[in-house]
């Protein structure tokens, strides 16, 4: 894993849309930048989503992250707003595939907890512990904008040990690395 990368976090939305993008060195991380698109003002779905696509490319193209971390449609009761939302995962999705850029996903739960300690925590929580980890002055303005970041650093933590982790090809491997394991 490299010493340094850049992971853009994504909290889709078809009326606002959050983004964050996080500077990883070593064990530090920074905020690079986190903003909302917001769409409301665009009557036609089919046009959020064509915003939402352009927008994605347009910050891998200007930032060039190694990773992208977006969060999960988590399921509501009205099943319309579910498949609003799965549309707009999938173009910001798509934006990355089509720039090669490793997807990865978060569940909403997964998110709050990587960042409070508890998977029901409020975006207001969130956010504020989300400064925290990031020496922020303030709070963010935009919660969308603070969940997106939060996607981001979910996965930091998520995947900060895996460079130090030990990768086995299988068993054997494993015992070749570690002879006192063996059983015999």
């Amino acid at each position: 894993m490299k010493s340094e990368r850049i992971i853009l976090g994504i909290d889709p939305g078809t009326n606002i849309m959050g983004f964050g993008l996080i500077l990883c060195k070593k064990n530090q991380i920074s905020l690079i930048t986190m903003d909302v698109l917001k769409l409301n003002k665009l009557s036609d779905h089919a046009l959020k989503l064509k915003k939402i696509f352009e927008t994605t490319l347009s910050l891998i193209k200007k930032h060039h992250p190694d990773e992208f971390a977006i969060e999960a449609p988590f399921f509501g009761k009205n099943v319309q707003s579910m498949l609003k939302l799965g549309r707009a995962q999938g173009v910001a999705i798509a934006a990355a595939l089509l720039m090669e850029v490793p997807i990865f996903e978060y569940s909403p739960k997964k998110i709050k907890q990587s960042i409070t300690g508890k998977g029901g925590a409020s975006k207001e929580q969130v956010a504020g512990m989300l400064a925290h980890i990031l020496n922020l002055k303030e709070v963010p303005k935009y919660l969308d904008a603070s969940d997106a970041a939060a996607v981001a650093v979910c996965h930091y933590f998520q995947n900060k040990n895996t460079s130090q982790a030990e990768n086995y090809t299988g068993w054997k491997s494993f015992l070749n690395k570690n002879p006192e394991r063996e059983v015999k």
